[in-house]
């Protein structure tokens, strides 16, 4: 038994020769790094002149989608996806590709294509989507972010209209019930806090895009005696949160684990199946001095943290319970002060 609680604790909190800021467990269960993936939005920059910033950051090859989308192949982790984030303006991308072009005119319908897709490049971001990354690999993205920067990279903060993100979909250690229910309980303890700690723009908290979890589904996790299976898990989640607007969006991860039960309770177009969360809380500062992927990643950390802590994460369920029958407490969100004794230290 000695020999089992040993093997178990340096699986979940060795260290390695590797200087990079990682979770207390750092593989998945068949011994592989775990895995990031990273989604950019922001202006500023034209598609050609991001996918060539892309390509000399990262390596690859540039092949041209549209004129809203646009891959960067070949690199060493896979395949970087450039997309301006809109759905309608890609499909009229690609339709247009199939249009004839009238002896060298425009018809009025290519016309209020075009006219459609300027004024959108004006208020929708485009948007980078990486490939999953080994975690240890993370810190190499701030390169491309100094990089984009340096040629007029605009965030979150540059108009009160860019409600810009960075998502952070990072790779679980294993996908059972009990793995799923530990993050989402540590993250609705801590969401008050990490909203706080993000400076969330009020661009994006006006959006639906970000909302936290509601009180009625945070009672129900926390509770003491909140064991679920796999299936309950998911079809509890589904009755309070049948949308993908939740600040950690489950959704991905339970269609991985079973797409039909998935699809039975939400529209699953754009949900995108994989053995990953989708955090999507933090602003996207590229523009800003000295902004990289370290502060938010070190503030997902915390819910890494508390995850994999089980005697923590209870006496935190147990205080945010209590905070939550708290009608004075909720009106000032005081949690978001309260739950910072429970942090973690991370040097």
């Amino acid at each position: 038994m000695a020999t089992v609680i040993k093997n178990l604790y340096q699986r979940l909190f060795k260290s390695t020769p590797s200087d990079w800021l990682g979770p207390p467990v750092r593989e998945t269960e068949s011994g592989e790094i775990r895995r990031i993936g990273v989604e950019l939005e922001f202006s500023g920059l034209g598609i050609e002149q991001i996918a060539r910033t892309l390509r000399d950051t990262v390596g690859g090859s540039i092949s041209p989608i549209s004129p809203y989308e646009c891959d960067v192949e070949d690199t060493p982790h896979g395949t970087y996806h450039i997309e301006l984030d809109s759905s309608y303006v890609k499909r009229l991308g690609r339709e247009d590709d199939d249009k004839p072009d009238d002896h060298g005119l425009f018809s009025l319908e290519r016309l209020s294509d075009e006219v459609i897709g300027a004024i959108a490049k004006q208020i929708v971001p485009f948007e980078i989507v990486t490939p999953p990354l080994p975690m240890s690999d993370l810190e190499q993205m701030n390169d491309l972010v100094t990089r984009l920067r340096e040629a007029g990279a605009r965030g979150t903060h540059d108009s009160p209209i860019y409600a810009f993100g960075l998502h952070l979909n990072p790779e679980l250690p294993d996908t059972r019930a009990e793995t799923l229910l530990a993050y989402l309980q540590a993250f609705v303890c801590l969401f008050p806090w990490l909203a706080k700690a993000s400076k969330v723009d009020w661009s994006r908290r006006i959006t639906p895009y970000i909302d936290r979890f509601g009180s009625d589904y945070a009672r129900l996790i926390t509770e003491p005696d909140y064991a679920p299976d796999m299936d309950q898990l998911i079809d509890d989640y589904l009755q309070y949160n049948a949308t993908r607007n939740r600040a950690l969006d489950m959704l991905p991860v339970f269609a991985e684990v079973d797409m039909a039960r998935v699809k039975a309770g939400v529209d699953t177009r754009l949900v995108k199946p994989r053995p990953a969360l989708h955090y999507r809380l933090p602003n996207c500062l590229i523009d800003e001095a000295g902004w990289t992927l370290e502060e938010p990643w070190r503030h997902w950390l915390q819910v890494e943290h508390l995850a994999v802590d089980h005697a923590r994460r209870d006496a935190v369920m147990h205080a945010y319970r209590q905070h939550l029958d708290d009608p004075i407490a909720k009106l000032f969100d005081v949690w978001a002060r309260d739950c910072e004794q429970w942090l973690t230290p991370i040097p």
